[in-house]
């Protein structure tokens, strides 16, 4: 009786333990399964995080460029006298910012958009590589066209400085000449002359002045008739006025006397008076005699009162 309870105890055992081992076997690879799922998990955190990051870093390295290139578009209008172009550029600029400010409002998660950016991106380069190279040519251009100026004014100004020495010449044969024909009065005399007509030498009596020159010979002078202006001044500097006037350096002078001539080249002898109203001081007088323009000669006389 005891022998048979030995032996269905040990079958029981062994049916426990037949239970039982499975079971641990199951619970372990439970167990490695969860901690394999727990890697994994793990890990796929750490690449999403690290794909987040390089979108993130990708995401600010865009808005760069655009940024970048925004501001050569600034700077290439200013290289560029063209306002069509500068207008080109412009729009361009203005688009560049645009899809800068979307990309800014876009998340680094949103592939679709940062993939139509990127393109648009892509876009923005090629377009600015062109404009680069145009202006590029437009200012070599320029350069060379500069250049043929710059050659063209100084072939210009070489032409200018001969033309102008050779006016220069021409002027001065020219005024050579006008002062080689222009008239000179000589032998100028003034006196003062009593109620007699006699020289009386003293301002007190007089009672006209009497003015006497030579015209001299000159042959270089065009003949024909002359005007000739006679201008007496008093000690005061006033014009003894004989009541008109002449002009003389873009201006008019008031003249004593006048006296009209026929000229022939030849030396010419010339006498005019001037009738005396008031009592006339005595001291420094001054005679100019002017013809064609020209104040022809000129003398200082002093009188006792």
């Amino acid at each position: 009786m005891q022998r048979v309870f030995e032996n269905k105890l040990s079958f029981k055992t062994m049916n426990n333990k037949k239970i039982v081992l499975p079971l641990v076997a199951v619970i372990v690879l439970l167990i490695a399964g969860v901690a394999y799922l727990a890697y994994n998990l793990n890990q796929e955190k750490q690449v999403n995080k690290d794909m987040q990051e390089l979108a993130v870093l990708e995401k600010q390295e865009m808005e760069n460029e655009y940024q970048q290139f925004a501001d050569q578009y600034s700077e290439m209008k200013t290289r560029i006298n063209n306002d069509s172009i500068i207008n080109q550029l412009t729009r361009e600029q203005e688009r560049t910012k645009q899809l800068l400010e979307e990309l800014r409002q876009t998340k680094a998660n949103d592939a679709a958009e940062i993939t139509r950016l990127k393109k648009e991106l892509a876009t923005v380069r090629a377009v600015l590589r062109s404009y680069v190279l145009q202006i590029d040519s437009l200012n070599q251009l320029n350069a060379e066209l500069m250049d043929e100026n710059n050659r063209v004014r100084s072939e210009l100004e070489y032409t200018n400085q001969q033309n102008m020495a050779l006016a220069s010449s021409n002027m001065t044969l020219s005024e050579k000449v006008a002062i080689a024909s222009q008239l000179n009065a000589t032998n100028i005399s003034l006196m003062p002359l009593n109620k007699r007509g006699k020289n009386n030498k003293t301002m007190k009596k007089a009672r006209s002045l009497q003015v006497a020159f030579n015209i001299a010979r000159n042959v270089t002078a065009a003949n024909g008739t002359r005007e000739i202006f006679i201008r007496v001044t008093n000690p005061m500097g006033e014009v003894l006025n004989g009541g008109g006037s002449f002009t003389y350096e873009n201006r008019q002078l008031a003249y004593t006397m006048k006296r009209t001539i026929d000229y022939s080249g030849e030396e010419t002898s010339i006498t005019a008076t001037w009738t005396v109203n008031e009592t006339l001081p005595g001291g420094s007088y001054n005679v100019s005699i002017f013809a064609d323009g020209n104040m022809i000669g000129s003398r200082n006389f002093t009188f006792e009162k």
